[in-house]
């Protein structure tokens, strides 16, 4: 469970790839804001910490874009409340 988490723009989201499942976490861009929509972790995942992963990845991809992040989905809002270390590039 060592893959890294993908920047898929041409699709909008974020994909965390574990065997055959996808992990994703899709995105609209707002000027210099990603806005984060919506996750999904399949349910054969579901348990293991497979959406943590996701989202420290694609906060950490963020960081290092440069840009914010708007936390519109309820997990990653949830996530980032728990990570106060991200709360430099939190926006909204």
């Amino acid at each position: 469970m060592d893959n890294a988490v993908v920047d898929r723009p041409d699709q909008s989201r974020f994909e965390l790839a574990i065997g055959d499942e996808l992990a994703l976490a899709y995105y609209r861009i707002d000027g210099d804001r990603i806005v984060l929509t919506h996750t999904e972790v399949p349910q054969a995942l579901s348990g293991q910490g497979v959406g943590s992963r996701l989202a420290k990845g694609v906060f950490e991809q963020i960081r290092a874009s440069g840009r914010k992040v708007v936390p519109r989905c309820s997990f990653m809002a949830g996530w980032v409340s728990r990570h106060p270390e991200y709360n430099d590039i939190v926006d909204g």
